[in-house]
């Protein structure tokens, strides 16, 4: 491994996870320096309820320069609102203003923490670049392929996210919360000193510190969601129940703040863009066996020319189920479940898993051929 292999640099957003991981490198011999990246600003966004101390905020900038000082690294901030706001919230606005739902950690990951990122470690003459992610890259020798691994803390593996990685990323990736737990880096945290170590994770998306996505749309598209006021509320046989004020505010499964009431559970089981319509419907309504996904990327494998079988997550928290998935074109792929599955989400990210490995993934387009 040459010199240059050896300089790493890693990602810090002034949280416990990104900051043992900067720790252990440096235990480990790596030469390292600490990167955060300025996303957004506070006054551009709104909802500032934690006055600027939520993720990627300036105390926790100032958090990440602490901890770099305390373990004797250097630390840069590095500015990137401009491409953060073209590829993170620009895309969040757009996928809901066409009636999807989009996941923007997926887009921040792969355009964020490992493009722009990739591209400042170039600057800086760093080989290797490395984050607190939950998943583990595993170099398989005999297929000459990375892979990428789930974590061993399947409570916080992170690797669902990380689908939309390249080969070339992954190689150039160093993930050292793999093979740790959360109580085991608090522990790392502790024993470090880090200032980090009793922070508490942030939950809500970092550009809505509120975590209200509809003030946030609506201050950032108020003429379209204007002109989507008084949309239709139709049940499954097209009977109108009611009238909505912008079909962004809704997704698939949606259960609460319906505007309707019809003495029973139901759910958003449809988006009806075309027709500016919210589809309603009981739970069977919501059950579906195939799903189609597009802009697909191979991770662990490279693109299959026939059928194959996996476990397929449809959202975050989800377990899986299994599915046949069928290669359609390029980058698009039929998914069709043994099994269905409810609030199949467009906008959301379908992976593949095979055990405990990531083989790919895509954004869910829609449960049907449109």
């Amino acid at each position: 491994m040459s010199a240059n292999r050896q300089k790493v640099a890693i990602a810090m957003s002034g949280g416990i996870d990104s900051s043992v991981a900067a720790a252990l490198l440096k235990e480990q011999g790596y030469d390292v320096v600490g990167l955060t990246m300025h996303l957004w600003n506070f006054d551009s966004v709104g909802g500032n309820v934690h006055h600027e101390t939520s993720c990627c905020s300036i105390d926790n900038i100032h958090d990440a320069r602490h901890v770099c000082d305390q373990i004797g690294i250097p630390h840069y901030t590095v500015d990137v609102r401009r491409e953060f706001e073209q590829h993170v919230i620009g895309n969040f606005v757009s996928e809901y203003l066409s009636g999807r739902t989009p996941n923007p950690c997926v887009l921040c990951n792969s355009m964020m923490k490992w493009s722009v990122l990739m591209q400042k470690a170039d600057q800086l003459g760093f080989g290797l670049i490395s984050t607190g992610h939950y998943a583990q890259i595993i170099f398989d020798d005999k297929k000459q392929r990375f892979h990428l691994v789930k974590g061993i803390d399947l409570q916080k593996d992170q690797s669902y996210a990380l689908w939309a990685l390249t080969q070339d990323q992954l190689a150039r990736t160093l993930l050292p919360l793999g093979i740790y737990t959360k109580p085991q880096v608090r522990e790392l945290a502790e024993r470090f000193g880090l200032k980090t170590f009793q922070k508490s994770e942030s939950q809500e998306i970092c550009f809505i510190p509120d975590n209200n996505y509809r003030r946030f749309i609506q201050e950032r598209a108020p003429e379209k969601i204007a002109d989507l006021k008084n949309g239709e509320i139709v049940d499954t046989d097209g009977n109108v129940l009611g009238y909505h004020n912008g079909y962004p505010y809704f997704t698939i499964g949606q259960r609460r703040k319906l505007g309707v009431a019809v003495g029973r559970p139901i759910y958003v089981v449809d988006i009806d863009v075309q027709r500016n319509r919210i589809v309603v419907g009981d739970q069977d309504d919501l059950k579906r066996h195939t799903l189609f996904a597009d802009r697909v990327n191979w991770v662990s494998i490279a693109q299959p020319e026939v059928p194959f079988e996996a476990i397929v997550r449809i959202r975050y928290n989800d377990k899986g189920k299994p599915a046949s998935i069928k290669l359609i074109s390029e980058n698009i792929v039929r998914v069709e479940f043994h099994e269905p599955v409810q609030a199949v989400t467009p906008g959301q990210s379908a992976v593949f898993f095979d055990d405990e490995q990531v083989l790919g993934g895509g954004i869910i387009t829609s449960d049907h051929i449109a």
